[in-house]
């Protein structure tokens, strides 16, 4: 049960969103991502993972402004519960991976999926 403000609700669906921002001088290999990396989150996570999309950044809010993120992975999860068993010891394998395709330390944020 989750609670934001005097609201408390069930939490259900969750998103893992991994977020990498567009840091100047920032390396982020979109096709080792895509073609390496991902085949090796769908090994980790496995059938706990629901669904992943995948975002490359194109542009900023305004007109000729850089994408505030280079890219974004979100992971889909039926829980909080069920992301939380499968984020065991196999997930040191991601970060390991992850100099092979960026330097930028991601942001990563946890959500219940409140709408879709």
């Amino acid at each position: 049960m989750a609670t934001f403000g005097l609201r408390a609700y069930d939490v259900g669906m969750v998103k893992v969103s991994v977020l990498y921002p567009n840091v100047e001088g920032g390396k982020f290999d979109m096709e080792f991502f895509i073609h390496r990396h991902l085949p090796l989150v769908d090994r980790v996570w496995g059938a706990a993972l629901v669904k992943r999309e995948i975002d490359a950044g194109l542009a900023g809010p305004g007109p000729g402004t850089r994408p505030t993120y280079v890219a974004m992975a979100h992971l889909y999860f039926e829980s909080i519960e069920t992301f939380q068993a499968a984020l065991g010891p196999q997930h040191k394998q991601l970060e390991k991976e992850a100099p092979e395709f960026t330097d930028i330390k991601p942001i990563i944020q946890v959500s219940d999926v409140v709408r879709s």
